[in-house]
């Protein structure tokens, strides 16, 4: 299993429990769904979402994606931080837990 991470809003969330996918207003802005390896998490809370309350973190084997995966940087760095394109199959998600 390859873990990662996305850092979720619970009405997103709530809605794949009834739909079967996640999905979250990054596929319709970007066109894919922002996710980091174990060793990029803390950055990520750190530079994004430092203070925020009420967010959740999904675990995902990406082993069980439906939807297409690259690990790719679009801000222009050198870090690789791994992309959904597509819905994420909820049986891909290992556990979801509070951030």
């Amino acid at each position: 299993m390859a873990l990662l991470f996305h850092i979720a809003q619970s009405k997103d969330i709530d809605a794949a429990a009834t739909t079967g996918s996640y999905r979250c207003e990054s596929i319709d802005s970007e066109g894919f769904i922002h996710c980091c390896k174990p060793e990029q998490l803390q950055g990520v809370i750190k530079r994004y979402y430092e203070g925020a309350t009420g967010l959740l973190l999904m675990h995902i084997d990406s082993d069980l994606l439906r939807a297409d995966l690259v690990y790719e940087n679009t801000m222009g760095g050198e870090e690789l931080f791994p992309h959904v394109y597509g819905e994420i199959n909820m049986d891909a998600v290992q556990q979801i837990a509070p951030l």
